[in-house]
This record gives C-alpha cells, structure tokens and sequence, in this order.
C-alpha cells in the first residue's frame, strides 16, 4: 500500500465527501446534453423563423418605395407637359406613341409592369388637382391582403 501524505488524505477525504461518484450518477450527462441540443434547436427555430419575417417585410417595403418613385416620376412628368391630359384608368394600355403624353403613359406602365408584381397605375385629373394611382400585388407581405395600392394627390 502507498502512504498518503496528510495534504493527500484531506483533499482524498474532501473529494469522497462532495463529489459525485461516476456510478451512482451514470447517464446524467447525456440527458443535460439532450436537453441542451433540444433548447438550442428551438432557438434556431425562432431565429429562422425572424429571418423570413424580415425577408418578407422587407420586399414589401421595397415594393411600396418602387411605387412611391413611379407615382412622383408620372407626376414629374405631367407637370413638364402641362397642357396634355393625361387621364389614365386601371388595366388600360395607352394609345400608340404618337405625341410625349402617350410616350410618357407606355413607358411609365411599362415600367410599373416590369418592377412590381402586377403592376399597374391610374391617374386621375380633377382642375389642377392629380391623384396617382399605384396598384401591385404584395401577397408576400404581411398585410395579408394582396392587392396594395399608393396614392398620391397634389396640385399640378
């Protein structure tokens, strides 16, 4: 047998007294670990889970800044071209390009085509008072209603 020094024999004691033995405890580890893995997966959830939330408002929002610079663009270039009326309705294609009215209507609904889902704008003339209306489809939003438009009115 090997002597144990008095130093030795306290902690020996002392280690005996407070800690866990391997065979009484056998197992514990693995389902601390367990339950670790299951509480950090849940986590990993809910952070995925912000992630498309923040995608999905984040298009809507981009959507919503397109049509606000097509409305004031239309607008921009009704108050260059004051005299020509440029009355518009949704779902309608202007007329042949002919004069810089009908230059200005093609490219702007070929432009709200092209960069919103569903785009499609109307205007709308009332003295010298203009509403501009934008219309896209935002089912990616979380508005929950698809059809989401913008409206602008000022003064020519």
């Amino acid at each position: 047998q090997v002597q144990l020094s008095f130093n030795q024999r306290v902690v020996h004691k002392l280690m005996s007294k407070y800690c866990l033995t391997p065979s009484r405890h056998a197992g514990f580890s693995l389902l601390e670990i367990l339950i670790s893995i299951f509480i950090l997966a849940i986590g990993l959830l809910g952070l995925a889970a912000l992630q498309t939330t923040s995608l999905k408002n984040n298009h809507s929002a981009q959507y919503r800044t397109t049509a606000t610079v097509a409305a004031y663009d239309i607008i921009d270039r009704m108050r260059l071209n004051p005299n020509a009326d440029y009355t518009l309705t949704l779902a309608t294609t202007p007329s042949a390009v002919s004069t810089l009215k009908d230059t200005d209507l093609l490219a702007w609904t070929t432009s709200l085509a092209a960069e919103l889902p569903l785009g499609d704008g109307a205007i709308a003339i009332n003295g010298d008072i203009l509403t501009v209306t934008v219309q896209w489809d935002d089912s990616r939003g979380t508005q929950g209603n698809a059809a989401q438009s913008f409206v602008v009115r000022t003064e020519r």
